[in-house]
């Protein structure tokens, strides 16, 4: 995509290029999904969802059965590229508690290549209230950076410094007449919510039930996700 954006990204905000602030940290939003905490060298990433495609497989639903592998590679790529000291699972890494299981074990190895280059932490989530032990990293219910909470699931109320996923926040905007729909961060600079990381798990708009209480009416921004750009657009904008 040319400097000049085209017709499928939101408009009239300009690219990202050097992310924005919560609770005072600075913190870079990637097109991948994931979030670089700048001071901290972390990288953030929520709800991953491996294996939930045999998860699905398992109960006579046929989706394709290469998310794991492409989620890893998107990871893989984004470590590389971006060079983190820490990487953060924000929950729901392992669809699962059977996740392990159904693992190629060249996915495993993978993954033990990656807790063992970086500085790993799993964060439990509703689907992986116990991630495996043999894997690498280190598990934790809560990471606190700085003014930053991170944990797996936001809290109804609004709570300051928290870094979450769960919801999978998506926003909806009418760009040149067409409706455009892409994953998204969304915060108003005291919390965040994160956008899934994972191969096949879509998501929530920030309009719909789950989301109100967190933020003040609309008083926040969704950054989307663009072809190669993340894009800030205002709340009061989305539809």
């Amino acid at each position: 995509m040319s400097e000049s954006a085209s017709a499928d990204t939101p408009q009239p905000a300009g690219p990202v290029r050097r992310g924005f602030r919560v609770c005072s940290l600075d913190v870079v939003p990637d097109i991948s999904g994931s979030l670089m905490l700048c001071d901290s060298a972390t990288l953030v990433v929520s709800d991953l969802h491996f294996e939930k495609g045999s998860a699905f497989a398992a109960r006579g639903v046929h989706l394709p059965p290469y998310d794991t592998r492409s989620t890893l590679g998107l990871l893989e790529e984004v470590c590389r590229r971006l060079g983190p000291a820490r990487v953060v699972a924000l929950g729901d890494s392992f669809h699962d508690r059977g996740a392990r299981c159904r693992m190629a074990d060249g996915d495993l190895q993978r993954i033990r290549v990656l807790t063992a280059s970086h500085g790993w932490t799993w964060v439990v989530g509703n689907h992986d209230p116990e991630p495996p032990a043999d894997l690498g990293g280190d598990v934790a219910d809560v990471v606190e950076i700085g003014p930053l909470v991170l944990r797996h699931e936001p809290r109804p109320a609004p709570a300051t410094g928290e870094v979450a996923g769960h919801l999978h926040p998506a926003a909806s905007v009418v760009v040149r007449g067409r409706h455009l729909r892409r994953r998204c961060f969304v915060t108003d600079g005291t919390r965040l919510i994160m956008p899934a990381f994972g191969a096949f798990t879509g998501g929530l708009d920030v309009l719909a039930e789950p989301f109100r209480g967190l933020f003040d009416g609309r008083q926040f921004q969704a950054w989307m996700i663009g072809r190669d750009r993340v894009y800030p657009v205002a709340g009061r904008r989305l539809g």
